[in-house]
């Protein structure tokens, strides 16, 4: 499993917000190179980076920060954040992406998954974000009625194979995972999965290695990160069950 280092970019500055509240955002760097560099220079072994403008309009804000990013550390990226249209996805490719990560649109629009995945199969995964159980798109702004497990056997039948489950309500609040929930969406998953939400502490990381899920992947962490509960290297190590 990868511990994978968020950098939220809103308005050019390296952010976090609490469950998904645009409201209740803090920054934490001016430069989300910067940012980036912190984690890569701490360890990191790949980058989660999203736009958060780009989530809320619909429409890439900041491809020129992940240029940088991409074009100045040596470790690869996957990003996300209103990338709704082919062009934007090879954009944000172009622009230096290992990984594009895909929202509302694959969800709302098979159409251009099924276009997406053709091209890019290997550097497409789907972000399923939940409140209540329930997946919500469009920056986290609208929940819809459709369980996350219903929603990810019919993205697997179109050769989605990696995923990013993100449980929205714990987002931001460093009081841990849901476990059940985790291992619930892990058995879904057929490919590979990464977590996020809630790691606010070591022990929350080694937890989550515990459960023993095949397709667990990764964990993404933010805010437990930034405000030093752990490093990159101690994270890390409780994914390696050290």
């Amino acid at each position: 499993m990868i511990l994978y280092p968020a950098v939220d970019i809103a308005g050019g500055r390296a952010v976090r917000l609490v469950r998904g509240d645009f409201d209740a955002e803090t920054v934490y760097d001016d430069d989300p190179l910067e940012a980036a560099r912190a984690w890569v220079d701490a360890g990191a072994r790949f980058l989660h980076v999203v736009d958060l403008d780009g989530a809320r309009s619909g429409v890439p804000q900041n491809l020129h920060h992940l240029e940088r990013i991409a074009g100045e550390l040596s470790v690869p990226v996957q990003y996300g954040g209103g990338l709704r249209c082919a062009q934007a996805v090879a954009d944000a490719l172009a622009a230096g992406a290992r990984r594009v990560l895909l929202g509302t649109a694959a969800i709302d629009d098979l159409a251009f998954l099924d276009e997406v995945v053709a091209k890019h199969a290997e550097h497409v995964v789907v972000s399923i974000d939940t409140r209540g159980g329930l997946v919500s798109t469009a920056g986290w702004t609208h929940t819809t009625t459709s369980a996350a497990e219903t929603v990810i056997e019919r993205l697997q039948d179109r050769r989605v194979n990696l995923f990013v489950f993100t449980d929205v309500d714990r987002d931001g609040m460093l009081d841990g995972p849901d476990l059940d929930a985790v291992r619930r969406i892990a058995g879904v998953v057929r490919g590979r999965l990464l977590y996020s939400g809630g790691i606010g502490r070591r022990e929350d990381l080694a937890a989550l290695a515990a459960l023993g899920q095949a397709s667990l992947a990764g964990v993404i962490v933010g805010k437990a990160l930034y405000e030093r509960r752990f490093t990159v290297a101690e994270g890390q190590a409780a994914l390696d069950g050290a």
